[in-house]
């Protein structure tokens, strides 16, 4: 696919369309949300990162509960991962909590305690692209940087015309180059602040509110009615559908939980042992983990979404017969329900263990 400008109208001067959009976010945009009540490049960061694929109302109650559980970079780095996957636990994106442990002991340990202060300095961190690095340098130091989140892309897209899906190669180098060349000399922080919140608040991906906009005078997809078709849409596939079954082993008042492996999806967290649909449940397990099931039935499958795919969890809820205390695996503990809802757990394991009856896991055998 070929990325094409609108060749009718050359765009507004970069210090105009900045100034604009300065003038406007002083007035209109964000200036209350959790992060901005200082500049602590910690808190910057951390909000920064849970802010990647996640919308500003579902982070703030992350962001309160990890910061009073990592009040700064060294409580992070000293603390077990586990612990903080459990915090990042019903987020998503778990990758994330991982990157941002990595590079929180990084900063810890391997550069003093001191944060960079430039945007290559960030992106050289784990787990912070280009854009990220940019946006914690410009708020926390008032760095010269330019951002290009999907919001400001959908801005600039429609802004200047650039026709393309911008999760392609050439088209993203084309709205690099026009967020590089919009970059003011000044207001720094106010300016990368106001394109986020033009995208997330005027330039909505449906809807927007163009009569609102400070830059709506000369903007492309305004003045030749596309905002419908700008920027492109990601080209249609058909997303794979995966099925698998989760077991849930009761025994005695515990849940039987196992480490997911590093890589692959909810890498990291405790998850309830998956085995394949059409497997012989009573006999995998039994032989998996040394135990005896005295019962066994299925639960009503349901679907959860992925980027990528579509994943269906038919969960089976199992009684494991008295006396079975060990497992052979050394990945798999056996965890009180309120100990295994404290853990760091993907959110459809977490819903799934929220809604056992009490008495069916409750209750006492010995």
């Amino acid at each position: 696919m070929t990325t094409l400008l609108s060749n009718d109208a050359a765009p507004a001067p970069a210090a105009d369309f900045a100034d604009r959009l300065v003038a406007w976010q002083r007035v209109h945009g964000r200036h209350d949300l959790p992060w901005q009540r200082d500049r602590d490049p910690y808190r910057v960061w951390l909000s920064e990162i849970m802010l990647q694929q996640t919308q500003v109302s579902a982070v703030i109650p992350y962001y309160e509960r990890f910061l009073a559980r990592f009040p700064d970079v060294r409580a992070l780095a000293d603390a077990p991962l586990d612990d903080v996957l459990a915090a990042w636990s019903g987020l998503g994106y778990y990758a994330r909590a991982r990157n941002l442990h990595a590079a929180a002991r990084v900063i810890a340990h391997d550069l003093g305690g001191r944060f960079p202060e430039t945007a290559d300095g960030w992106a050289a961190l784990p787990g912070v692209g280009r854009s990220t690095a940019a946006a914690v340098a410009v708020f926390s130091f008032g760095v010269r940087a330019a951002i290009l989140d999907g919001n400001v892309k959908r801005v600039l897209a429609r802004w200047r015309g650039v026709d393309g899906w911008p999760g392609l190669p050439a088209v993203e180098r084309t709205l690099w180059t026009l967020a590089e060349a919009l970059l003011p000399r000044g207001d720094f922080d106010p300016y990368t602040q106001g394109l986020m919140d033009l995208g997330s608040g005027l330039c909505t991906r449906s809807r927007p509110r163009c009569d609102a906009c400070p830059v709506r005078d000369d903007c492309v997809a305004r003045r030749d009615g596309r905002t419908s078709e700008l920027p492109a849409a990601r080209p249609r596939k058909t997303a794979p559908e995966r099925a698998i079954a989760l077991v849930i082993l009761l025994r005695e008042g515990r849940v039987l939980l196992e480490r997911r492996p590093p890589a692959g999806i909810w890498g990291g967290l405790w998850s309830l042992p998956e085995v394949e649909t059409d497997a012989d449940v009573r006999a995998t397990c039994e032989r998996r983990f040394g135990i005896a099931i005295e019962s066994l039935h299925p639960g009503e499958a349901f679907r959860h979404g992925f980027t990528h795919f579509t994943l269906s969890i038919r969960p089976w809820i199992v009684q494991v017969a008295d006396g079975s205390r060990a497992v052979s695996e050394p990945a798999a503990e056996w965890f009180e329900l309120r100990d295994a809802l404290a853990a760091g757990l993907p959110k459809p394991v977490r819903t799934l263990l929220s809604g056992i009856a009490v008495e069916d896991l409750l209750v006492d055998r010995s």
